[in-house]
This record gives structure tokens, sequence and C-alpha cells, in this order.
């Protein structure tokens, strides 16, 4: 929930409007850099942040960014005033004073409309905390480089402002990144290829006009750099053995690996088996609808999962036999328990139980088809690595709703006398 609050974060003052500054100030306004660019990109980060702490640093500085907004836009809107009297100053930008009235909008300096192009936003946490810090960073420059074309002594406190805070954004997203844990290289989950992502290829070769020379430094030599001849050069003879490593995983294969996924794929096979026996338990247990109704989709996706693993071991030519999951059959025994228990329970707190239950379950699976597609997709079997992506979306979506229907049960706990309202259907006129 936003409020606007009428009280200054910063008290903007102008002494001597100039309408083509004002203009270079609209930059920062509705430009590739500006605040609305980075208080939008921020914002939706953390609507989509699964990660409690570093969702609130993301909101917190968004919501900041809109302060910011209102910040440029005050300053600019003052630089701009001339234009809305001046023929002159209006000949310094018509858009603007025509089109505008003399006031601000999601313009860029040139004239361009604001677009969401400008958000960098990739849903790994990692990733966009980089995109943040480099988006301060080009922000802090667009700063500095204002200041300098700027004389007038009030502009010039509210953008030093301004430009410090950026650099106050940047060490937060830089600290946040750290705390994280993560190597420096490691992005995503697929490991790179071996060799190859140690490989500097000496692309820009011979004397130019000038002189350049081949330069060497930390970025192509020492540590595990291998500095190489470029692939243009490289020889095309028949039978020249290629130095580039193009293989996406190590080329001798790893004895065992076949058995280990045949192995894992009967583990899982068994495991959702037993869970089709379960969820009729639990879709009886359940007390209001939307859980009941979600465990029933559940239980046909299930159906729909075995016999995509049962695809998986004809694929593969094995059949689909059953090995002992312990594990799952662990998670289905509390689940009986925690079933027996919610005899005892509200209805709130007995579905809660039901969905920790659940979710203990899904997470369950989710770890067991991450590492069996990541196994399938290292032996390159395509076929089965997309069946078994399949299932693991299904767990995940799951898991999603899980969590959907355990807020809304949260608040109907909060507020007992909204559950009629909320989860029991409407009595028929007169019942």
């Amino acid at each position: 929930m936003y409020h606007h609050v009428k009280k200054l974060m910063f008290t903007v003052r102008v002494d001597e409007p100039d309408p083509r500054f004002g203009n270079m100030l609209l930059e920062q306004f509705g430009g590739a850099n500006g605040e609305l660019a980075a208080a939008m990109q921020y914002s939706i980060q953390g609507l989509n942040c699964e990660d409690p702490d570093r969702k609130d640093l993301l909101m917190d500085i968004g919501t900041e960014e809109l302060s910011h907004l209102e910040v440029v836009g005050s300053l600019a809107r003052l630089h701009l005033k001339p234009l809305k009297f001046d023929r002159e100053a209006a000949e310094a930008d018509p858009l603007i004073a025509i089109a505008g009235g003399g006031g601000v909008n999601l313009f860029n300096s040139q004239g361009n409309a604001w677009t969401a192009d400008y958000l960098k936003i990739t849903g790994e946490l990692d990733v966009d905390l980089r995109s943040n810090i480099a988006a301060e960073a080009r922000a802090k420059i667009v700063y500095e480089r204002l200041i300098n074309f700027c004389d007038d002594a009030g502009t010039k406190d509210a953008l030093q402002f301004l430009m410090t805070r950026e650099i106050t954004h940047m060490k937060a997203f830089s600290r946040a990144l750290e705390s994280m844990g993560k190597p420096t290289f490691s992005i995503g989950r697929i490991a790179p290829t071996p060799g190859l992502v140690d490989q500097f290829f000496n692309d820009s070769t011979g004397s130019g006009d000038n002189g350049e020379i081949d330069t060497r430094g930390p970025w192509n030599e020492g540590e595990d750099w291998m500095f190489m001849e470029s692939p243009a050069l490289q020889s095309g003879d028949p039978g020249a053995a290629p130095s580039i490593v193009a293989e996406s995983s190590p080329s001798e294969p790893v004895i065992g690996l076949d058995d280990l996924l045949i192995d894992q794929l009967r583990d899982l096979l068994h495991a959702e088996k037993q869970l089709t026996k379960a969820l009729p338990q639990m879709i009886e247990a359940a007390r209001y609808d939307q859980l009941r109704e979600l465990f029933t989709v559940h239980l046909a996706e299930t159906e729909t999962q075995i016999e995509r693993l049962d695809e998986c071991f004809e694929l593969l030519g094995k059949k689909p036999r059953v090995k002992s999951c312990k594990g799952m059959q662990g998670l289905v025994e509390e689940g009986d328990e925690v079933i027996k228990d919610g005899a005892k329970k509200d209805d709130a707190a007995a579905d809660l139980a039901l969905i920790g239950a659940a979710q203990r379950i899904e997470h369950y699976e989710i770890a067991g088809y991450t590492a069996v597609r990541n196994l399938a997709q290292q032996l390159r079997h395509s076929a089965v690595v997309a069946l078994l992506s399949k299932n693991l979306a299904e767990e995940e979506n799951a898991d999603q709703l899980l969590n959907q229907v355990a807020r809304s049960l949260m608040s109907v706990a909060k507020m007992p006398a909204a559950i009629e309202q909320t989860f029991v259907e409407d009595e028929p006129a007169g019942g």
C-alpha cells in the first residue's frame, strides 16, 4: 500500500530557472537511467522476490526512488516554468511548451516516451541485484554530468543529494548480493562447460593504424586462464585437432550415471504412486472448498505424472519398476497423523496443518525431480528432460497454490467472521 506523505524528503530550490537545463533534467525523470525506471525496476523485482529479507530491501529502495522522482519532477518543473509564458523560452522545447503546457511528462531529454523496455528484470535475484548496482552507477554518472552543466546553487544542492543516494543504494545492493554467499561467477543453476569457460580468445590481432598490440592482463592471463589463438585463425586442415572445448559436459563418460538415473526414476515412481493413495484422504480431510479442489486437481496431475515417468522408462529402454521410496512413506505417515490430529482443531487450523504436510511432500518431490532432471540433462536424454520438466513445473505450481490458500486461511483465522463469506458457497435464497 502506497501513501503520499507531503512532508518533504528534500526541499527543492531554484534561484534562476533555465528551460534548457530543465529539458536535460527530464533524462532523470523519464529516461532510461531515471528515477521512474529505477522505482519500477526495484518494485517489480520486489514483487517477484521470494526472499523476504531482500524483498524488503527492494521495496524500500523502490519506494525511495518514487520520492526521488518527485524531487526531480519538482526541480524540472521549476526550470521549465518560463515555457508557460515566454515565447523565446518555449522555443527551447516546443514539445514541452505546446504539447505539455510547460510541465514535466514521461519523456527523456530527447522527447522519447518512457518505456518498460528500460527495466532489467530477470526473476533471478543475484542477477537482478547486479543489474541494480549497474543502474545506480549509471544514474550516478548522469547526475554528475548534470551538476557539471549547472550554475544554479539550489539545483546543484538537490542534484548532489540525489547523486549521493545513488551510491547509498549501490552499497545496499552490493551488500545484499554479498550476503547471498554465491561465488562471483555462479550465475543460474547450470554449470558452464569445463575448459571452455577458461579460454580467452585473442580475436583482435595484428598491428592497427596506431600500432596497437595484443595486451595481457588479469582478464586473460594467470589463474585458470588459457590464452587461445583466434578461432578464425586456427588450423582448418582435415584431421586437425581443434583446441576449442565445445562439449557441454566432460567428454569422458562417468561410469554408473545411467544406472543412477534409472534408480532415481524408480524412486520417484514409487513416491508418486504412494501419493495417489494419500491424496484422496487429504481431499476428504480438507474443510474448505478451495483446498479440497486444489488437492483434487493435483491428484489428476499426479496420475499424469506417473504416465510421464512410465514414458521416461520406455525412452530409456527399461521397465517401469518401482524402488521403495522411504522418504515419501515417512511424509505420508506424517500426513496421516496430521489428519487425525486435525479432527480436534478448528477448520482453519486443521487445514493449515494439512497444507503444511502437503507442502513438505511437494518440496520433497521438487528436490527429487530437480536432481533427476539435472542428471538426465547431463546424460543428454533431452526427451526425458522435457517430461521431467513438466512434472517439476506442476509440483512447483502446486506449492505456490498451497501458499496462496494458506495466506487466505491465515486471514480467515484472524477474522473468523469472514470465514463464511470467503470459503462457504452462498446458500440458496430462503435457505
